[in-house]
C-alpha cells in the first residue's frame, strides 16, 4: 500500500496536480530559524492532516549555491519539495524545508552549521509542532544529500553553555535518506574548484587542502551510533557518481549500521533520476524507511 501512495503522489506532482492533494495551505511559510548578522535563515514547515507524531528536515540540492541576485529563488523552494517533502506529508511527517548559506558567498561549514541549527530548532520546538524531540529524521538531495549525511554521522552536541536554548539542543538526527550524495568528497573531479571550498581537491593525501575534503566528507565520520540510513542513487549519474553510495554502504555496513542502497538503473542526475528505465518506486521507498526506523518501537 505504501508503494502505491508514494508511486500516486509522485505521479500527480509530475503531472501538475499538487493541488489535488491541498497541501498549500497547509504550508507555514518563511519561520525564522536562526539568524546570521542580522539576515534571517528561513524553513517552511509542511504540516499533514494527519500527523504521526514526526518529524523530518528536509534539504533541497543545489551543488551548494544559490544565485547572487536579490530575486534567486530560495532554495526551499526549488520545486525539490513538491517531489519530497508534499509525499511525506501526505504520509503524516511534518516537514521543515529549509534555506541555507550557499556558495560562492559562503564556504564549509556555513552550509553545515544552518542544517544544525535547524534541527536544534525543530528539536527545541518540537512540542510546539506535536513531534518527537527525540525522533527527528533528515531527507535530502545531492548536496542536501551530502549535509543530510552530516546530520545523521557527526555527533552533533548541543553547547550546555551556549546563551541560545535552541543551541544547547542535540543536532544529530535518527534516519536518513539521502538522494545522490557526495559521501566521500576526494571521489570529486580534481580539475577545477570545488563550490564548498572554493578551492581545488588536491591529490597529495599530506595537502591541507586533500584534509580538508576528508573531513567535510559523511564517510569519514561513520561509527557505530549512527542512525540508519537509506541511499537512493542512479547508476548513470555522471555528476556525483554511484561510486559515492557504495563507500557510503559499505561503511555503515562495516559499523553495524542498518543501511539500504536503492540503486536506479540508468538514472543520471536530478531530483526525478532522468534517463532511469523502470525506476523503482523510491518515493514509497523513502517514505517505507521514515516508517520502520523513526517510530520508538521499530
Amino acid at each position: 500500500m505504501r508503494r502505491l501512495i508514494g508511486a500516486g503522489v509522485l505521479a500527480m506532482v509530475l503531472a501538475g496536480g499538487l493541488s489535488g492533494l491541498a497541501a498549500e495551505e497547509r504550508v507555514e511559510r518563511n519561520v525564522v530559524f536562526g539568524m546570521y548578522s542580522g539576515l534571517a535563515l528561513l524553513m517552511d514547515v509542511y504540516h499533514p492532516e494527519q500527523p504521526n507524531g514526526y518529524g523530518i528536515v528536509f534539504i533541497s540540492g543545489s551543488g551548494w549555491t544559490r544565485e547572487l541576485g536579490l530575486d534567486a529563488t530560495p532554495l526551499k523552494e526549488t520545486g525539490q519539495e513538491d517531489i519530497y517533502a508534499v509525499p511525506l506529508a501526505a504520509a503524516g511527517y511534518t516537514v521543515f524545508a529549509i534555506n541555507h548559506r550557499a556558495s560562492p558567498r559562503f564556504r564549509h561549514p556555513a552550509h553545515l552549521e544552518d542544517a544544525q541549527r535547524a534541527v536544534r530548532f525543530v528539536r527545541h520546538h518540537a512540542a510546539d509542532y506535536g513531534i518527537d524531540a527525540e525522533r527527528i529524521g533528515a531527507m535530502g538531495g545531492s548536496s542536501g544529500g551530502h549535509l543530510v549525511s552530516l546530520l545523521g554521522v557527526l555527533d552533533g552536541r548541543g553547547d550546555a553553555d551556549d546563551a541560545s536554548p535552541v543551541n544547547r539542543e542535540s543536532a544529530k538526527v535518527q534516519a536518513v535518506v539521502a538522494r545522490a550524495a557526495p559521501t566521500d568528497l576526494t571521489l570529486a573531479a580534481a580539475g577545477s574548484n570545488h563550490p564548498l571550498f572554493g578551492f581545488r581537491r588536491s591529490d597529495r593525501a599530506d595537502s591541507v587542502e586533500y584534509r580538508r575534503f576528508v573531513e567535510a566528507s559523511p564517510v569519514t565520520h561513520v561509527t557505530a551510533d549512527d542512525p540508519p540510513v537509506l541511499l537512493i542513487h542512479g547508476d548513470a549519474d555522471a555528476v556525483v557518481p554511484y561510486r559515492n553510495s557504495e563507500v557510503m554502504k559499505a561503511a555503515l555496513e562495516k559499523a553495524g549500521v542498518p543501511v539500504d542502497l536503492l540503486r536506479v538503473p540508468d538514472a543520471g542526475h536530478g531530483p526525478t533520476f532522468p534517463g532511469a528505465t523502470n525506476p523503482p518506486d523510491y518515493i514509497g521507498a523513502m517514505v517505507a524507511w521514515f516508517d520502520r526506523h523513526l517510530p520508538h518501537d521499530r
